[in-house]
């Protein structure tokens, strides 16, 4: 086979047809099942239309391995993290390709008790088995069996939060026709066996592999829309948008505005820490080097400590586990709880915003609003380039000098992070698509973030 370019960083992802197809698939689970010498691997996908078929490939790749299959059926890539932990499985396949174009689908990867695969551990064994396909011969092929984990993962992920409350809450909530609607059905029926007083204002509700409305990724401006006038024409406290596999919610205030999922980092540290305070411990808080300011500043003002990770999925769970840090935040809207297997979810964010809003009696707006002041940022602009090594080294040779005689400091951890006392940026290639990616943040001054962004764009060609 020649070689797979759907294979990056930390997972699999590729356009349909040439790069990702069923034979692929099938070589992808076989070597998945033969890598990790695994006895059961558990795999669900999402409601793309190709996603049934590459899933079922992947399936037969895996017993014919030898290893038996527990299909979980239609899932969020969060359910297999949890099935990962839950279940005596030695690994986890979600096919999906989140928020990607309607031409694409990919695979997402999880070892035993939800540990991290990527390319620095087993991610380049995997793809070189596939590529070369030197199998092994089993004894015996392995079987399958489909159950559904639905009723455990809402349990689990209820547990995140005190939802009691005495004051009506109304949520509206943009499935993206994505997989994260059946879910929300779910939490809704138990929140009304418990007399949970939360209202769902349901948006793009069905899922539908078509994605009638658009892809699926709030990232997108346009994207938002439905969602912000579903809160102004609903009044509602809040609007919560998903990706297709929603690994990732993003957040819209009382008045319909997009939160950046920056300054949600920030809040949910802060909610961990004032918790963990109370009981004297110190706890640790991962975070990604694209925007760091407003975290690093709460981590440090509620006693936390705040630890800096290389952005991307597979590398903030594994710092999360170094460090057994509570809680890991990327700027991106996946958030990281020690209680869900150092995993990335979805589901949790939201109830635990809607914890701090009923505790504290107060908005999302009055939640966040200071701090969107203290440190306003651009948020996450991409650009479609190729390759940006060029571009990224033209940017840091330029402000590695200095700028009015101060000298910044410059961090390549993850691409370049270029930091002067006022204002700071990070500029990195993407690990899943071709896109450049910048963000610029400012202490108090917004307009100092537009002006450095029109400055860097100059220096790119864009």
């Amino acid at each position: 086979m020649n070689e797979l370019t759907c294979f990056k960083a930390y997972d699999v992802r590729g356009k349909l047809g040439e790069e990702l197809n069923e034979d692929i698939a099938y070589a992808i689970g076989r070597a998945f099942a033969q890598g990790l010498d695994a006895k059961t691997i558990v795999v669900g996908g999402d409601i793309r239309l190709s996603s049934d078929g590459l899933k079922a490939a992947v399936a037969k790749g895996i017993m014919d391995a030898g290893s038996d299959v527990i299909d979980l059926g239609v899932t969020g890539t969060e359910e297999i993290y949890f099935a990962s932990f839950h279940l005596d499985v030695d690994g986890g396949i979600e096919v999906t390709a989140s928020h990607n174009p309607m031409d694409y689908n990919g695979i997402k990867f999880i070892g035993k008790n939800a540990t991290p695969i990527s390319g620095d551990s087993q991610l380049g064994v995997i793809k070189r088995l596939a590529q070369s396909q030197e199998f092994s011969s089993p004894k015996s092929k392995g079987k399958m069996r489909k159950i559904s984990l639905l009723d455990d993962y809402v349990e689990h992920v209820l547990g995140y939060g005190e939802l009691d409350f005495s004051t009506p809450f109304k949520l509206v909530v943009n499935s993206g026709n994505g997989a994260s609607g059946r879910v929300i059905d779910a939490i809704e029926t138990i929140f009304k066996k418990n007399g949970t007083k939360v209202e769902f204002i349901k948006v793009h509700h069905e899922a539908d592999g078509n994605f009638p409305n658009g892809i699926p990724n709030p990232l997108i401006v346009e994207n938002r829309l439905s969602t912000a006038m579903a809160v102004k024409e609903n009044n509602a406290d809040m609007g919560i948008a998903w990706d297709g596999d929603f690994d990732r919610c993003f957040f819209f205030d009382e008045n319909g505005r997009f939160i950046e999922g920056y300054y949600i980092v920030g809040l949910l540290a802060q909610a961990f820490l004032e918790k963990s305070s109370e009981k004297g411990i110190r706890e640790k808080i991962i975070h990604d080097p694209r925007l760091t300011w407003n975290t690093i500043d709460i981590v440090e003002k509620n006693g936390g400590i705040p630890v800096l990770s290389k952005t991307g999925h597979s590398f903030i769970k594994q710092a999360m586990r170094d460090e057994n840090a509570v809680y890991g935040g990327e700027m991106s809207a996946h958030h990281y709880f020690r209680d869900f297997g150092y995993c990335d979810s979805g589901m949790i964010p939201w109830l635990l915003v809607l914890e701090l809003i009923g505790k504290k009696k107060t908005s999302l707006s009055q939640l966040v609003g200071e701090r969107i002041a203290a440190f306003p940022c651009s948020g996450e602009i991409n650009y479609r380039i190729e390759f940006g090594a060029k571009q990224i080294a033209k940017v840091r040779d330029f402000y590695q000098s200095g700028l009015d005689g101060e000298i910044p400091k410059i961090d390549d951890l993850d691409g370049v992070s270029i930091s002067f006392s006022d204002w700071r940026m990070s500029l990195r290639s993407s690990n899943t698509e071709p896109l450049l990616r910048l963000n610029v943040e400012a202490r108090g001054d917004k307009s100092l973030v537009e002006k450095r962004v029109k400055e860097i764009e100059s220096l790119i060609g864009v």
